[in-house]
């Protein structure tokens, strides 16, 4: 079996940004700093994250670091973090926890083809998606 998984990268601001991702979605985090790695070449890259990983009970696991001077992070719209499923209570949680204090570009409303959709940009950068599939669509009921 193969699987992909989303690494984030950041300039700085990676461990704050999974202490968040962890405040709303649960789980175990596990941060490693470029200094306990030993691989911090300047004083100020000690406390840098090296390497993130958020892994949660209900199966969403993704990691992060920062970036420095010889590994420069531009943030851009390239990527998204899509978290799918069908338990809307949970996923409109995450949503509403997410997006607190970024940038909500299109509220969670039904779309087009049955389920719920929502983007947003949270106050790291990063840009999230969230579809919450319809109950019919996941019976088989879609035509």
């Amino acid at each position: 079996m193969v699987q992909l998984y989303p690494y984030l990268n950041f300039n700085g601001q990676g461990q704050e940004a999974m202490q968040f991702y962890q405040s709303v979605l649960g789980g175990d985090l596990k941060i490693q700093t470029y200094e306990e790695s030993g691989q911090a070449k300047k004083p100020e890259e000690n406390n840098l994250l090296m390497h993130g990983e958020l892994r949660t009970d209900n199966g969403i696991i993704f990691y992060a670091a920062d970036g420095n001077e010889e590994h420069k992070v531009e943030m851009g719209n390239s990527v998204h973090m899509s978290l799918q499923g069908d338990d809307e209570e949970l996923l409109t949680k995450y949503f509403n926890g997410l997006s607190e204090g970024g940038n909500v570009e299109f509220p969670l409303s039904k779309q087009f083809w049955g389920d719920t959709f929502g983007m947003f940009t949270d106050k790291f950068g990063i840009h999230w998606m969230v579809n919450i599939t319809s109950k019919e669509r996941m019976s088989g009921g879609e035509k």
